[in-house]
């Protein structure tokens, strides 16, 4: 009962401290008890897929295959044996890593179609209850607006809140990749915010490409937005665990590994960690071990889960940015008792490389036109550190 009691103090004090500083903190504070459900089994088909032997060999278990295994699959198929399989399995083919990216476009494609269709059903019978049938409504403008012409998902799982994940530019043929990855709050239903678009994974990843593009007008860049886990809902008992971030770190690294079949560019992804993102980030990074380091870019976090910089790994570069007035600045920076996580990025004794802010504001803003952030993490992404401001650089 003694530890029960400790544990909900703590977790009222993590909170509390977000909530002093945080207008929307109340809200969230209401739906603290609101646990998630970690999404880490394959798509629906699954089963199905697995037990189909129509072309007389098994298919790529989506839960055990190595992205390089399915890579092979998919470059010995013929075409009409992808159509049949895009068209009876689009949930599986469209989450399989190391498949082509146009394959998954098609498929994702088919399976949001499907949804759609499915929620306007949901949306239209009258049997059902008015707060329900309003849900439908929006799942289903959610999905058609994922149906537009030349949006690329790559990924995308109805299940629970929804998960989404799009790219921009051509990813098979990019010299530089860039992964975003988001906190709090990120879903199919706040993917892509007309309103205030830097609160959403892919107004944050538009504004990332558009970047990359005004630096490097010759340079063949792609930008994921990953929305490829659970993430914790406003404040409460999931932003100050790492239980979903456990849960979805082997996504991420899955992600990153079918990249590896797929697509060729000069460096390894760079990966951008917004907020409860860095905490997902800082869990991967100590399986991330390639010829290069992969840059880690934590901007608004939390804590990633560590010390220092040094317990993530040589695989990683890490960078970290955090705006004054950014409310996470408030929360206290330790880990006790499975609440926290672990220092703070931005301090010189974490150990990594501090980048400038100037001109962001608060804890979405760091994407914003005109920043030193934006600037920064643009040229991070592109390689280019010699163009990458430390806080006194732009202050000086």
């Amino acid at each position: 009962m003694h530890r029960r009691r400790v544990k909900r103090i703590l977790i009222g004090v993590f909170a509390g401290c977000a909530a002093l500083v945080d207008a929307g903190a109340a809200a969230a504070q209401a739906a603290a008890s609101n646990e998630q459900l970690a999404i880490t089994t394959p798509p629906a088909g699954s089963s199905a897929w697995v037990a189909d032997r129509t072309l007389g060999r098994p298919l790529p278990d989506p839960a055990t295959a190595d992205p390089a295994a399915v890579a092979a699959f998919f470059a010995s198929l013929a075409p009409a044996e992808l159509d049949r399989l895009v068209a009876e399995y689009p949930l599986v083919v469209g989450n399989l890593d190391g498949a082509p990216p146009a394959v998954r476009y098609r498929a994702n494609r088919v399976a949001i179609t499907a949804e759609r269709d499915r929620a306007r059903q949901r949306g239209a019978d009258t049997t059902l209850d008015s707060t329900t049938r309003a849900l439908a409504v929006s799942r289903a403008n959610d999905s058609d607006r994922l149906l537009a012409e030349g949006r690329q998902v790559l990924a995308f799982d109805p299940r629970g809140r929804g998960l989404v994940t799009e790219v921009w530019g051509d990813l098979a043929a990019a010299e530089r990749i860039s992964v975003l990855v988001p906190g709090s709050d990120a879903d199919l239903g706040h993917f892509d915010q007309t309103a205030d678009p830097l609160r959403s994974p892919a107004g944050m990843a538009r504004a990332l490409y558009a970047e990359e593009r005004a630096q490097a007008p010759g340079t063949r860049t792609a930008v994921i937005a990953w929305t490829g886990y659970v993430t914790p809902q406003g404040l409460g008992p999931d932003a100050v665990t790492s239980r979903l971030a456990e849960a979805a770190a082997p996504r991420l690294t899955r992600l990153l590994a079918g990249l590896e079949q797929t697509t060729h560019p000069d460096a390894p992804p760079a990966l951008l960690c917004h907020s409860y993102g860095s905490v997902v980030c800082g869990t991967a990074a100590p399986s991330l071990h390639g010829a290069q380091p992969t840059d880690v870019v934590a901007f608004g976090s939390p804590g990633m889960g560590v010390d220092s910089a040094a317990e993530l790994g040589t695989g990683v570069q890490v960078w970290a940015a955090r705006n004054p007035g950014d409310w996470i600045g408030n929360v206290p920076y330790l880990e006790v008792g499975g609440l926290g996580h672990g220092a703070d990025p931005t301090t010189h004794a974490f150990g990594a490389v501090s980048i400038s802010s100037l001109g962001a504001s608060g804890h979405n803003g760091y994407l914003a036109e005109g920043t030193a952030s934006r600037h920064n993490f643009a040229a991070i992404a592109l390689g280019h550190y010699g163009e990458v401001s430390g806080p006194s650089e732009s202050q000086g």
